[in-house]
């Protein structure tokens, strides 16, 4: 096999690792963003209830781990390099050892399934900045497509939700439904983008293998000033409603729009859903993310090999395969509008 690319980059939000991290992460988080402070001081709080430690890095050296041995095993036999945009290993860092190391060209997997400024286009810039601060020689990195509606992340989410399904007593699930979420982003930056239409899009091929359970996609862990309109219904007002309906007794939360267990997905639902749905009487059961099963690595897999040895391209469902390279105005960040708080 002869390739153009001689190195994987995976490409992250990163996250702090200790209590006196929290702090430092998330003022490089928000800077030069509208985010109000007291959001960040609420926030901080969220990290400092788990030790001050995001499971974000530690997800990603696991998937790391995985596909480094399945590269191994069956190729592309390239080095896998990780570079975070707001906490260490920084990309800047992480360019310069590739760099050092004689790589000239890398493919870059960004661990958001989706596009959006957020998830996709404030990663390329952040990237071409790191390449600036590398300066001449540094490796030229090229973005692998958004995996959306692929059947190596459709199908294992699938699985989680029937793993699940199977701690809800089957003379319940009558009165079960399926609440997907992922983060919410600013009304102007979703306006630019197909975000929602993407994960309107794998929540419908993911509910198809539930026909009997009624779903709809919430949104989580906005930020950003009150008066600022973001995506909705948020998690907890449309469980409410839910509840309000009269006619749920369980409900399955999925975190579609996350690809790994990190903090929000474990404050905002485990934490802050949770203590509502036993307000409320509800019983919760959320679905795990895909994480490192073993069909979404092998996925990320497939997505080198389209690029690397012109291997075709798999997706469910009608709006077809994301781009290769990402025109030079899509998914605008919206402004004035900020970009979201993540972990």
């Amino acid at each position: 096999m002869t390739t153009a690319y001689d190195a994987i980059l995976i490409v992250s939000f990163g996250g702090p690792e200790g209590r006196d991290d929290v702090l430092p992460f998330l003022e490089n988080v928000l800077r030069g963003k509208d985010v109000p402070r007291a959001r960040m001081l609420e926030v901080a709080e969220h990290y400092q209830q788990f030790g001050g430690v995001s499971p974000i890095n530690e997800q990603n050296r696991r998937l790391i781990a995985a596909l480094e041995q399945l590269l191994a095993a069956e190729g592309p036999a390239l080095p896998i390099y990780w570079g975070n945009r707001n906490w260490h290993p920084l990309l800047p860092d992480t360019l310069r050892q590739m760099h050092s190391d004689g790589r000239r060209r890398g493919l870059a997997l960004v661990t958001s399934a989706y596009s959006s400024y957020s998830g996709c286009r404030q990663y390329l810039e952040d990237i071409e900045q790191a390449r600036a601060q590398v300066g001449p020689g540094a490796p030229e990195v090229h973005k692998l497509r958004v995996f959306y509606n692929h059947p190596g992340f459709i199908g294992p989410t699938r699985e989680r939700v029937r793993e699940a399904l199977a701690q809800i007593l089957t003379a319940r699930r009558g009165a079960t439904r399926l609440v997907f979420t992922a983060h919410s982003i600013p009304l102007a930056m979703s306006r630019g983008c197909a975000y929602t239409a993407q994960l309107e899009g794998a929540c419908r091929l993911v509910a198809e293998a539930f026909p009997e359970l009624p779903w709809q996609l919430a949104y989580q862990s906005r930020s950003g000033p009150p008066s600022q309109p973001w995506l909705e219904p948020d998690i907890e007002p449309a469980l409410r409603q839910l509840h309000a309906g009269g006619e749920t007794s369980d409900v399955v939360v999925v975190p579609i729009g996350f690809i790994s267990d990190h903090l929000e997905v474990l404050y905002d639902l485990d934490t802050a859903a949770r203590a509502l749905c036993e307000t409320l009487g509800l019983n919760m059961v959320r679905a795990a993310t895909v994480g490192t099963h073993p069909r979404f690595v092998r996925m990320i897999r497939e997505l080198i090999l389209e690029r690397t040895a012109g291997a075709e391209q798999r997706w469910l469902g009608t709006q077809g395969p994301g781009h290769d390279f990402c025109p030079a105005d899509c998914c605008p960040s919206g402004r004035p509008a900020r970009s979201a708080v993540a972990s």
